[in-house]
Protein backbone atom coordinates (compact mmCIF):
# COMPACT_ATOMS: atom_id res chain seq x y z
CA UNK A 1 0.00 0.00 0.00
CA UNK A 2 1.40 3.22 -0.98
CA UNK A 3 1.59 6.44 1.12
CA UNK A 4 -1.09 7.95 -0.40
CA UNK A 5 -3.33 5.00 0.01
CA UNK A 6 -2.65 5.15 3.38
CA UNK A 7 -3.38 8.05 4.28
CA UNK A 8 -5.20 9.77 1.60
CA UNK A 9 -5.36 12.74 -0.63
CA UNK A 10 -6.31 16.17 0.30
CA UNK A 11 -8.85 15.91 -2.95
CA UNK A 12 -9.77 12.23 -2.10
CA UNK A 13 -11.15 13.36 1.33
CA UNK A 14 -12.65 16.33 0.52
CA UNK A 15 -14.04 14.75 -2.38
CA UNK A 16 -15.33 11.88 0.29
CA UNK A 17 -16.77 14.27 2.57
CA UNK A 18 -18.92 16.49 0.33
CA UNK A 19 -20.38 13.78 -0.74
CA UNK A 20 -21.29 11.78 2.84
CA UNK A 21 -19.32 8.66 1.62
CA UNK A 22 -17.17 10.07 4.69
CA UNK A 23 -17.72 12.09 7.83
CA UNK A 24 -15.22 14.93 8.36
CA UNK A 25 -15.38 13.70 12.01
CA UNK A 26 -13.93 10.22 11.27
CA UNK A 27 -11.35 11.69 9.09
CA UNK A 28 -10.13 13.55 11.70
CA UNK A 29 -10.16 10.97 14.15
CA UNK A 30 -7.84 8.76 11.82
CA UNK A 31 -5.15 11.94 11.56
CA UNK A 32 -5.45 12.66 15.39
CA UNK A 33 -5.00 8.41 15.94
CA UNK A 34 -1.57 8.86 13.82
CA UNK A 35 -0.83 11.99 16.09
CA UNK A 36 -1.26 10.40 18.96
CA UNK A 37 0.75 7.54 17.74
CA UNK A 38 3.54 9.09 16.54
CA UNK A 39 3.89 12.66 17.74
CA UNK A 40 5.66 12.31 21.11
CA UNK A 41 8.83 10.99 19.01
CA UNK A 42 8.54 13.21 16.22
CA UNK A 43 7.72 17.03 17.78
CA UNK A 44 5.92 18.18 14.37
CA UNK A 45 3.58 20.19 16.46
CA UNK A 46 3.78 23.37 18.77
CA UNK A 47 0.23 23.09 19.64
CA UNK A 48 -2.40 20.49 18.84
CA UNK A 49 -6.03 21.66 18.81
CA UNK A 50 -8.17 18.72 18.77
CA UNK A 51 -10.96 19.81 20.46
CA UNK A 52 -11.37 22.81 18.60
CA UNK A 53 -10.88 20.51 15.23
CA UNK A 54 -13.60 18.19 16.63
CA UNK A 55 -15.95 20.87 16.75
CA UNK A 56 -15.06 22.03 13.49
CA UNK A 57 -15.19 18.79 12.07
CA UNK A 58 -18.99 18.32 13.74
CA UNK A 59 -19.49 21.76 12.24
CA UNK A 60 -18.41 20.74 8.49
CA UNK A 61 -20.76 17.43 8.62
CA UNK A 62 -23.76 19.15 10.05
CA UNK A 63 -23.50 21.34 7.34
CA UNK A 64 -23.06 19.10 4.86
CA UNK A 65 -25.97 17.23 6.01
CA UNK A 66 -28.20 20.14 5.92
CA UNK A 67 -27.43 20.26 2.01
CA UNK A 68 -24.32 22.78 1.85
CA UNK A 69 -21.52 23.25 -0.01
CA UNK A 70 -18.57 23.50 2.59
CA UNK A 71 -15.74 24.44 -0.13
CA UNK A 72 -13.15 22.50 -2.12
CA UNK A 73 -11.43 21.07 1.29
CA UNK A 74 -14.35 19.87 3.02
CA UNK A 75 -13.11 18.21 6.18
CA UNK A 76 -9.52 18.35 5.02
CA UNK A 77 -6.92 18.61 8.07
CA UNK A 78 -4.79 21.35 7.65
CA UNK A 79 -1.18 22.14 9.98
CA UNK A 80 -0.41 25.27 10.53
CA UNK A 81 3.18 27.08 10.59
CA UNK A 82 2.78 28.54 14.02
CA UNK A 83 4.16 32.25 12.62
CA UNK A 84 1.12 32.52 10.85
CA UNK A 85 -1.88 34.32 13.06
CA UNK A 86 -4.84 32.38 14.30
CA UNK A 87 -7.11 34.27 16.76
CA UNK A 88 -7.36 33.19 20.21
CA UNK A 89 -4.57 30.57 19.31
CA UNK A 90 -0.93 30.89 20.85
CA UNK A 91 1.04 31.90 18.26
CA UNK A 92 5.05 31.76 18.83
CA UNK A 93 6.83 31.86 15.67
CA UNK A 94 8.76 29.08 18.22
CA UNK A 95 10.40 31.45 20.34
CA UNK A 96 10.11 32.12 24.12
CA UNK A 97 9.18 35.62 23.21
CA UNK A 98 5.97 35.15 21.85
CA UNK A 99 5.46 31.97 23.76
CA UNK A 100 1.90 31.68 25.04
CA UNK A 101 0.86 35.12 22.51
CA UNK A 102 -2.57 34.57 21.53
CA UNK A 103 -3.49 37.29 18.13
CA UNK A 104 -6.74 38.77 18.01
CA UNK A 105 -7.13 38.19 14.29
CA UNK A 106 -6.39 35.26 11.80
CA UNK A 107 -3.92 35.67 8.42
CA UNK A 108 -5.92 35.64 5.80
CA UNK A 109 -4.46 32.43 4.21
CA UNK A 110 -6.18 30.77 7.71
CA UNK A 111 -9.70 32.68 6.63
CA UNK A 112 -9.59 31.17 3.44
CA UNK A 113 -8.68 27.97 4.67
CA UNK A 114 -11.57 27.97 6.93
CA UNK A 115 -13.96 29.45 4.18
CA UNK A 116 -12.78 26.43 2.18
CA UNK A 117 -14.04 23.80 4.68
CA UNK A 118 -10.61 23.00 6.15
CA UNK A 119 -10.07 21.74 9.88
CA UNK A 120 -6.80 22.89 11.27
CA UNK A 121 -5.54 20.48 13.33
CA UNK A 122 -2.51 22.24 15.38
CA UNK A 123 0.59 24.72 14.47
CA UNK A 124 4.16 23.45 14.05
CA UNK A 125 7.16 23.45 14.70
CA UNK A 126 9.56 26.05 13.10
CA UNK A 127 13.47 27.56 13.42
CA UNK A 128 12.69 30.06 15.65
CA UNK A 129 10.97 32.91 13.71
CA UNK A 130 11.71 31.26 10.55
CA UNK A 131 15.15 31.33 10.75
CA UNK A 132 17.35 28.15 10.04
CA UNK A 133 17.78 24.64 7.67
CA UNK A 134 16.77 21.83 10.82
CA UNK A 135 14.49 22.80 12.69
CA UNK A 136 16.72 22.59 15.51
CA UNK A 137 16.38 26.00 16.50
CA UNK A 138 13.27 26.33 17.97
CA UNK A 139 12.86 27.26 21.32
CA UNK A 140 10.59 24.45 22.30
CA UNK A 141 13.15 21.50 21.10
CA UNK A 142 13.92 20.09 17.78
CA UNK A 143 11.55 18.10 15.10
CA UNK A 144 12.52 14.91 13.99
CA UNK A 145 11.99 13.80 10.45
CA UNK A 146 9.61 10.97 10.21
CA UNK A 147 11.36 8.79 7.79
CA UNK A 148 14.11 8.64 10.30
CA UNK A 149 13.70 9.93 13.44
CA UNK A 150 17.97 10.30 13.65
CA UNK A 151 17.70 12.81 11.61
CA UNK A 152 16.27 16.70 10.45
CA UNK A 153 13.00 17.46 8.52
CA UNK A 154 14.63 20.48 7.39
CA UNK A 155 13.77 23.99 7.93
CA UNK A 156 12.49 26.39 8.60
CA UNK A 157 9.17 24.97 7.94
CA UNK A 158 10.48 21.53 9.10
CA UNK A 159 6.78 21.23 11.54
CA UNK A 160 4.80 21.15 8.66
CA UNK A 161 6.80 18.82 6.21
CA UNK A 162 7.02 16.15 8.93
CA UNK A 163 3.18 16.67 9.62
CA UNK A 164 2.58 15.87 5.96
CA UNK A 165 5.14 13.13 5.64
CA UNK A 166 3.86 11.44 8.71
CA UNK A 167 0.25 11.55 7.87
CA UNK A 168 -0.96 14.08 10.53
CA UNK A 169 -2.33 15.98 7.82
CA UNK A 170 -2.59 15.54 4.35
CA UNK A 171 -1.43 19.08 3.49
CA UNK A 172 -0.15 22.12 5.98
CA UNK A 173 1.00 25.32 5.30
CA UNK A 174 4.88 26.86 5.18
CA UNK A 175 6.61 30.25 4.88
CA UNK A 176 9.05 29.88 2.23
CA UNK A 177 12.01 33.44 2.73
CA UNK A 178 15.44 31.64 1.45
CA UNK A 179 14.38 27.94 0.63
CA UNK A 180 12.48 27.09 4.33
CA UNK A 181 9.06 25.35 2.21
CA UNK A 182 11.32 23.41 -0.94
CA UNK A 183 14.12 22.35 1.36
CA UNK A 184 12.25 20.56 4.28
CA UNK A 185 9.79 19.24 1.19
CA UNK A 186 12.81 17.89 -0.33
CA UNK A 187 14.37 16.60 3.00
CA UNK A 188 10.77 14.87 3.98
CA UNK A 189 9.80 13.09 0.49
CA UNK A 190 7.04 15.85 -0.31
CA UNK A 191 5.77 18.81 -2.53
CA UNK A 192 6.41 22.05 -1.77
CA UNK A 193 5.96 25.02 -2.95
CA UNK A 194 6.83 28.90 -3.05
CA UNK A 195 4.53 30.91 -5.24
CA UNK A 196 6.07 34.58 -7.08
CA UNK A 197 6.43 37.26 -4.70
CA UNK A 198 2.85 38.49 -3.89
CA UNK A 199 -0.15 35.85 -5.30
CA UNK A 200 -0.09 34.52 -1.75
CA UNK A 201 -1.30 36.98 1.05
CA UNK A 202 1.48 37.84 3.64
CA UNK A 203 -1.05 39.67 6.21
CA UNK A 204 -0.75 37.95 9.67
CA UNK A 205 2.54 35.94 8.70
CA UNK A 206 4.95 37.22 11.60
CA UNK A 207 7.31 38.94 9.05
CA UNK A 208 11.29 37.61 8.88
CA UNK A 209 12.52 39.84 5.86
CA UNK A 210 9.62 41.32 4.26
CA UNK A 211 10.68 41.29 0.68
CA UNK A 212 11.11 38.03 0.63
CA UNK A 213 8.44 35.90 2.40
CA UNK A 214 6.14 34.02 1.21
CA UNK A 215 2.93 31.32 1.90
CA UNK A 216 2.90 27.98 0.35
CA UNK A 217 1.98 24.48 0.57
CA UNK A 218 3.00 21.18 1.58
CA UNK A 219 1.06 17.99 -0.05
CA UNK A 220 1.98 14.46 -0.80
CA UNK A 221 1.09 15.12 -4.38
CA UNK A 222 1.18 17.36 -6.73
CA UNK A 223 -2.57 17.62 -7.04
CA UNK A 224 -2.95 18.40 -3.48
CA UNK A 225 -0.48 21.17 -3.39
CA UNK A 226 -2.13 22.90 -6.04
CA UNK A 227 -5.42 22.86 -4.85
CA UNK A 228 -4.13 24.11 -1.67
CA UNK A 229 -2.58 26.86 -3.62
CA UNK A 230 -5.67 28.00 -5.22
CA UNK A 231 -7.65 28.01 -2.09
CA UNK A 232 -5.09 30.59 0.02
CA UNK A 233 -3.86 32.23 -3.12
CA UNK A 234 -5.22 35.57 -5.07
CA UNK A 235 -5.50 39.27 -4.31
CA UNK A 236 -5.58 40.55 -0.22
CA UNK A 237 -6.26 44.59 -0.45
CA UNK A 238 -4.87 44.05 3.00
CA UNK A 239 -1.49 43.02 1.92
CA UNK A 240 -0.05 45.86 0.14
CA UNK A 241 2.80 43.65 -1.88
CA UNK A 242 -0.24 41.40 -2.87
CA UNK A 243 -0.74 41.12 -6.87
CA UNK A 244 -4.18 42.54 -7.68
CA UNK A 245 -5.50 39.43 -10.21
CA UNK A 246 -6.90 36.16 -9.31
CA UNK A 247 -4.87 32.99 -8.76
CA UNK A 248 -4.69 31.01 -11.91
CA UNK A 249 -6.28 27.25 -12.19
CA UNK A 250 -3.64 24.80 -11.28
CA UNK A 251 -5.16 21.57 -11.19
CA UNK A 252 -6.70 22.45 -15.57
CA UNK A 253 -2.91 22.31 -16.11
CA UNK A 254 -1.60 19.13 -14.58
CA UNK A 255 -2.68 16.63 -17.13
CA UNK A 256 -1.19 18.58 -20.21
CA UNK A 257 2.09 17.16 -19.96
CA UNK A 258 5.35 19.24 -21.29
CA UNK A 259 5.33 18.05 -24.97
CA UNK A 260 7.38 21.25 -26.64
CA UNK A 261 8.32 22.58 -23.17
CA UNK A 262 11.76 24.20 -22.62
CA UNK A 263 13.62 23.18 -19.73
CA UNK A 264 17.06 25.00 -18.75
CA UNK A 265 19.10 22.51 -16.11
CA UNK A 266 21.41 24.93 -14.03
CA UNK A 267 24.27 24.55 -13.96
CA UNK A 268 25.70 26.27 -11.31
CA UNK A 269 22.99 24.66 -9.08
CA UNK A 270 24.54 21.34 -10.11
CA UNK A 271 27.01 20.42 -7.78
CA UNK A 272 31.08 21.18 -8.02
CA UNK A 273 30.96 22.76 -4.45
CA UNK A 274 29.06 23.77 -1.90
CA UNK A 275 28.63 19.91 -0.50
CA UNK A 276 26.70 18.32 -3.53
CA UNK A 277 25.96 14.81 -2.57
CA UNK A 278 26.47 12.18 -6.07
CA UNK A 279 23.18 11.04 -5.55
CA UNK A 280 21.88 14.20 -5.79
CA UNK A 281 23.06 15.07 -8.59
CA UNK A 282 22.40 11.89 -10.53
CA UNK A 283 18.58 12.06 -9.39
CA UNK A 284 18.49 15.36 -10.86
CA UNK A 285 20.11 14.57 -14.42
CA UNK A 286 17.64 11.62 -14.45
CA UNK A 287 14.85 13.88 -13.62
CA UNK A 288 15.78 16.45 -16.72
CA UNK A 289 15.91 13.17 -19.04
CA UNK A 290 12.89 11.66 -17.77
CA UNK A 291 11.13 14.79 -18.82
CA UNK A 292 12.91 14.79 -22.21
CA UNK A 293 11.65 11.53 -22.26
CA UNK A 294 8.24 13.08 -22.08
CA UNK A 295 8.82 15.19 -24.83
CA UNK A 296 10.60 18.68 -23.61
CA UNK A 297 13.86 20.20 -24.87
CA UNK A 298 15.96 19.97 -22.33
CA UNK A 299 19.39 21.55 -21.87
CA UNK A 300 22.25 23.10 -19.93
CA UNK A 301 21.99 26.71 -18.66
CA UNK A 302 24.00 29.46 -17.21
CA UNK A 303 22.79 31.71 -14.28
CA UNK A 304 25.78 32.90 -13.34
CA UNK A 305 25.23 35.61 -10.47
CA UNK A 306 22.95 32.66 -8.56
CA UNK A 307 26.74 32.27 -7.24
CA UNK A 308 26.32 35.10 -5.43
CA UNK A 309 23.02 34.41 -3.68
CA UNK A 310 24.22 32.91 -0.63
CA UNK A 311 26.18 35.66 0.31
CA UNK A 312 23.51 38.81 -0.83
CA UNK A 313 20.31 36.84 0.92
CA UNK A 314 22.49 36.64 4.41
CA UNK A 315 22.67 40.62 4.41
CA UNK A 316 19.42 41.40 2.84
CA UNK A 317 17.24 38.91 5.19
CA UNK A 318 18.79 39.97 8.24
CA UNK A 319 18.68 43.38 7.55
CA UNK A 320 15.12 43.02 6.92
CA UNK A 321 15.30 40.92 9.79
CA UNK A 322 16.54 43.68 12.44
CA UNK A 323 13.67 45.93 11.45
CA UNK A 324 10.99 43.58 11.50
CA UNK A 325 11.74 41.87 14.98
CA UNK A 326 12.73 45.41 16.65
CA UNK A 327 8.44 45.12 17.61
CA UNK A 328 9.26 42.49 20.18
CA UNK A 329 10.38 44.72 23.03
CA UNK A 330 8.05 43.43 25.98
CA UNK A 331 5.98 46.33 25.60
CA UNK A 332 3.06 45.34 23.46
CA UNK A 333 2.81 41.29 23.32
CA UNK A 334 4.52 38.72 24.57
CA UNK A 335 7.56 38.15 27.16
CA UNK A 336 8.17 41.16 29.46
CA UNK A 337 11.16 40.94 31.46
CA UNK A 338 10.89 43.97 34.20
CA UNK A 339 13.59 45.89 35.16
CA UNK A 340 14.34 49.17 37.00
CA UNK A 341 14.48 51.82 33.37
CA UNK A 342 12.62 50.60 30.04
CA UNK A 343 16.36 50.33 28.28
CA UNK A 344 17.40 48.04 30.96
CA UNK A 345 13.63 46.27 30.17
CA UNK A 346 13.80 46.24 26.31
CA UNK A 347 17.55 44.20 26.78
CA UNK A 348 16.44 41.57 29.30
CA UNK A 349 13.33 40.78 27.45
CA UNK A 350 15.27 40.57 24.34
CA UNK A 351 18.04 38.38 25.81
CA UNK A 352 15.75 35.80 27.46
CA UNK A 353 13.47 35.79 24.84
CA UNK A 354 15.28 35.29 21.55
CA UNK A 355 17.14 32.30 20.50
CA UNK A 356 21.11 32.43 19.77
CA UNK A 357 20.33 32.11 15.63
CA UNK A 358 18.02 35.00 15.92
CA UNK A 359 20.45 37.34 17.85
CA UNK A 360 22.80 36.65 15.25
CA UNK A 361 21.17 37.25 12.57
CA UNK A 362 19.94 40.85 13.67
CA UNK A 363 23.46 41.83 15.31
CA UNK A 364 24.24 40.68 11.40
CA UNK A 365 21.08 42.64 9.53
CA UNK A 366 21.96 45.96 12.50
CA UNK A 367 25.46 46.17 11.54
CA UNK A 368 25.01 45.51 7.44
CA UNK A 369 22.51 48.71 7.64
CA UNK A 370 24.75 50.76 10.09
CA UNK A 371 26.52 54.15 9.44
CA UNK A 372 29.63 53.61 7.24
CA UNK A 373 28.76 50.02 6.18
CA UNK A 374 25.39 50.37 4.21
CA UNK A 375 26.68 51.20 1.15
CA UNK A 376 29.24 48.16 1.28
CA UNK A 377 27.11 45.42 2.58
CA UNK A 378 23.56 46.42 2.30
CA UNK A 379 23.30 48.59 -0.77
CA UNK A 380 25.88 46.24 -2.48
CA UNK A 381 23.75 42.98 -1.70
CA UNK A 382 20.67 44.98 -3.13
CA UNK A 383 22.67 45.17 -6.72
CA UNK A 384 23.62 41.82 -6.69
CA UNK A 385 20.32 40.56 -6.17
CA UNK A 386 19.10 42.97 -9.43
CA UNK A 387 21.88 40.71 -10.95
CA UNK A 388 20.31 37.76 -10.18
CA UNK A 389 17.12 38.80 -11.73
CA UNK A 390 18.63 39.90 -14.59
CA UNK A 391 20.35 36.93 -15.11
CA UNK A 392 17.31 34.39 -14.37
CA UNK A 393 15.37 37.07 -16.70
CA UNK A 394 18.24 35.83 -19.50
CA UNK A 395 17.61 32.22 -18.77
CA UNK A 396 13.92 32.57 -19.20
CA UNK A 397 14.32 34.00 -22.49
CA UNK A 398 15.69 30.42 -23.59
CA UNK A 399 13.69 28.04 -21.42
CA UNK A 400 10.06 27.83 -19.94
CA UNK A 401 11.09 26.44 -16.77
CA UNK A 402 14.68 25.77 -14.52
CA UNK A 403 15.96 22.41 -12.70
CA UNK A 404 17.96 22.25 -9.62
CA UNK A 405 18.44 19.70 -6.91
CA UNK A 406 16.43 21.21 -4.05
CA UNK A 407 18.75 20.24 -1.31
CA UNK A 408 22.38 19.43 -2.06
CA UNK A 409 22.05 16.68 0.10
CA UNK A 410 19.62 14.43 1.80
CA UNK A 411 18.35 14.71 5.48
CA UNK A 412 21.64 15.05 8.06
CA UNK A 413 21.72 13.70 11.06
CA UNK A 414 20.20 15.80 14.13
CA UNK A 415 23.17 17.98 15.39
CA UNK A 416 25.42 17.07 12.68
CA UNK A 417 25.62 21.16 11.77
CA UNK A 418 24.75 22.91 14.97
CA UNK A 419 28.13 24.33 15.84
CA UNK A 420 28.88 25.70 12.38
CA UNK A 421 26.25 28.21 10.94
CA UNK A 422 28.01 28.52 7.91
CA UNK A 423 27.80 25.03 6.83
CA UNK A 424 23.80 25.20 7.50
CA UNK A 425 23.58 27.78 5.57
CA UNK A 426 24.46 25.97 2.71
CA UNK A 427 21.79 23.71 2.80
CA UNK A 428 19.75 26.63 1.23
CA UNK A 429 22.29 27.51 -1.53
CA UNK A 430 20.05 25.65 -4.36
CA UNK A 431 16.65 27.50 -3.28
CA UNK A 432 17.43 31.43 -2.32
CA UNK A 433 18.55 32.54 -5.93
CA UNK A 434 14.79 32.14 -6.68
CA UNK A 435 13.70 33.59 -3.58
CA UNK A 436 15.84 36.74 -3.96
CA UNK A 437 14.51 37.02 -7.72
CA UNK A 438 10.79 37.02 -6.83
CA UNK A 439 9.81 33.88 -8.48
CA UNK A 440 7.98 31.06 -8.00
CA UNK A 441 9.87 27.42 -7.07
CA UNK A 442 9.02 24.17 -5.53
CA UNK A 443 10.20 20.58 -5.00
CA UNK A 444 8.80 17.47 -6.14
CA UNK A 445 10.10 14.03 -4.56
CA UNK A 446 12.09 12.42 -7.27
CA UNK A 447 13.91 8.97 -6.11
CA UNK A 448 16.47 8.96 -3.49
CA UNK A 449 19.69 9.13 -2.22
CA UNK A 450 22.36 8.35 0.27
CA UNK A 451 20.65 6.41 3.21
CA UNK A 452 17.81 5.60 0.90
CA UNK A 453 16.64 8.96 1.70
CA UNK A 454 14.89 11.13 -0.25
CA UNK A 455 15.76 13.68 -2.98
CA UNK A 456 14.01 16.41 -4.07
CA UNK A 457 13.84 18.24 -7.42
CA UNK A 458 13.78 22.00 -7.60
CA UNK A 459 11.41 23.30 -10.55
CA UNK A 460 11.39 26.80 -11.09
CA UNK A 461 9.57 29.59 -12.93
CA UNK A 462 9.56 33.20 -14.21
CA UNK A 463 7.49 35.18 -11.83
CA UNK A 464 3.47 33.95 -12.73
CA UNK A 465 4.43 31.08 -13.97
CA UNK A 466 2.98 29.02 -11.87
CA UNK A 467 1.08 26.81 -14.24
CA UNK A 468 3.88 25.54 -16.24
CA UNK A 469 5.60 25.15 -13.29
CA UNK A 470 2.86 22.85 -11.95
CA UNK A 471 2.86 21.34 -15.19
CA UNK A 472 6.00 19.96 -14.81
CA UNK A 473 5.72 19.15 -11.37
CA UNK A 474 3.28 16.89 -12.29
CA UNK A 475 5.61 15.18 -14.95
CA UNK A 476 8.06 14.43 -12.69
CA UNK A 477 5.94 12.89 -10.23
CA UNK A 478 4.49 10.26 -13.09
CA UNK A 479 8.31 9.77 -13.83
CA UNK A 480 9.76 9.24 -10.47
CA UNK A 481 10.94 6.07 -9.82
CA UNK A 482 8.23 3.62 -8.74
CA UNK A 483 5.55 5.88 -10.37
CA UNK A 484 3.34 8.38 -9.39
CA UNK A 485 3.03 8.72 -5.67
Amino acid sequence: MSPVERFQTAAGVAAAVATGERSARSVLDEHLARIDEREGEIHAFNHLLADEARARADEIDARIAAGEDVGPLAGVPVALKDNLCTRGIPTTCSSKILDGWRPPYDATVVTRLRDAGAVVIGKTNLDEFAMGSSTENSAFGATRNPLDTSRVPGGSSGGSAAAVAAGFAPISLGSDTGGSIRQPAALCGVVGAKPTYGRASRYGLIAFASSLDQIGPFARTVEDAALLMEVVGGHDPLDATSIPEPFPDLRGTLGRGVEGLRIGLVEELLGGEGGFQPEVQARTREAADALEAAGAKVDVVSVPASTYGLSAYYLIAPAEASSNLARFDGVRFGLRDERATMGETYDATRTAGFGAEVKRRIMLGTYALSSGYYDAYYGKAQRVRTMIIDDFDAAYERFDVLLSPSSPCVAFPLGDKTADPLTMYLNDVCTIPSSLAGHPAMSVPFGTGAEGLPVGIQVMAPALGEEQMFRVAAALEAAAPGGAR
